[in-house]
């Protein structure tokens, strides 16, 4: 699925942006999934287990922040986690054996979606290695107006950072000394339009800003990884699809990368979204 070139960029950038990759009868589905999906969501008046609401959310202005495992919640949203190219490319990533782990569709509402701070995927759910990446799918146009996804290319090979605070609790971002410490004026930043594809590495720094346009930007969220990538902790974002293989075959073997990783809080207990924990709305787990 992919040139030569772009694998050696991914490898030694930690990030892939593929534009309009995606066909148009796969996104006429994601589409309308997501309005079901929003048109569930009118009735609510706080977040659960699927719907993760920003607070000034209405029936009649309904404004999600996430919905959680889209692929338990519509069925053509895990089919297309498993039988689209992306996990066709996933396996020119990671290797021929390929396994789904988790999904996530983040909205960014128009008008103050929230941002995102500097963070690494992998301290959420650690692997014995880091193959685990994640695909990004712009439903519709994302122009740089809508607050686009930020990637600091290299920083997957870089150290993983410490997600905890002073006091211990875990924020699921870089603390201020460490964010001052990203040189951000590298960060690249990636629009496209609707049917582009990112791709990220799970060591990889990313952030985004508030989206504070007059359009929401959409982003359904698939993670893979090698199927000899092994969990070590609970999956924050459990589905009754985590770990099935879309490619290939399950691995016998586990392999382990001799970096450590940062073991994050219970996630068993119950989990609340990147957003919640980012903005300290809920304790870890509440």
């Amino acid at each position: 699925m992919l040139t030569e070139e772009q694998r050696e960029f991914y490898f030694a950038n930690g990030y892939l942006l593929l534009e309009e990759i995606i066909p148009l009868d796969w996104l006429t589905r994601l589409r309308e999934a997501t309005d079901r999906m929003i048109e569930r969501s009118r009735s609510l008046t706080a977040s659960d287990a699927v719907f993760d609401l920003e607070p000034n959310h209405t029936e009649g202005e309904p404004r999600l922040r996430r919905v959680t495992s889209p692929v338990d919640q519509h069925p053509d949203y895990w089919a297309y986690a498993r039988d689209s190219l992306l996990a066709d490319i996933a396996a020119d990533l990671v290797g021929p054996d390929v396994k789904f782990h988790h999904s996530k569709l983040n909205f960014k509402w128009a008008r103050g979606g929230a941002e995102v701070k500097w963070h690494q995927d992998i301290q959420y759910w650690p692997h014995t290695n880091y193959t685990p990446l994640t695909f990004g799918t712009y439903l519709y146009d994302c122009s740089m107006a809508q607050a686009p996804l930020g990637v600091l290319p290299g920083s997957h090979q870089g150290p993983l950072y410490d997600l905890y605070d002073a006091d211990g609790t875990w924020t699921g971002s870089l603390s201020e000394p460490d964010a001052a410490t990203v040189p951000a004026e590298r960060a690249v930043y990636l629009p496209g339009p609707a049917g582009s594809v990112t791709v990220h590495n799970c060591r990889t720094l990313h952030c985004s800003a508030r989206n504070e346009s007059d359009l929401g930007r959409p982003l359904l969220l698939n993670i893979y990884s090698a199927a000899n990538a092994m969990t070590y902790t609970a999956n924050p974002l459990n589905s009754s699809h985590a770990g099935e293989i879309v490619r290939g075959e399950p691995a016998r073997w586990a392999v382990h990368d001799p970096r450590p990783c940062l073991v994050p809080p219970d996630w068993s207990g119950g989990y609340t979204s990147l957003f919640a924990l980012q903005q300290r709305e809920t304790p870890p787990g509440g």
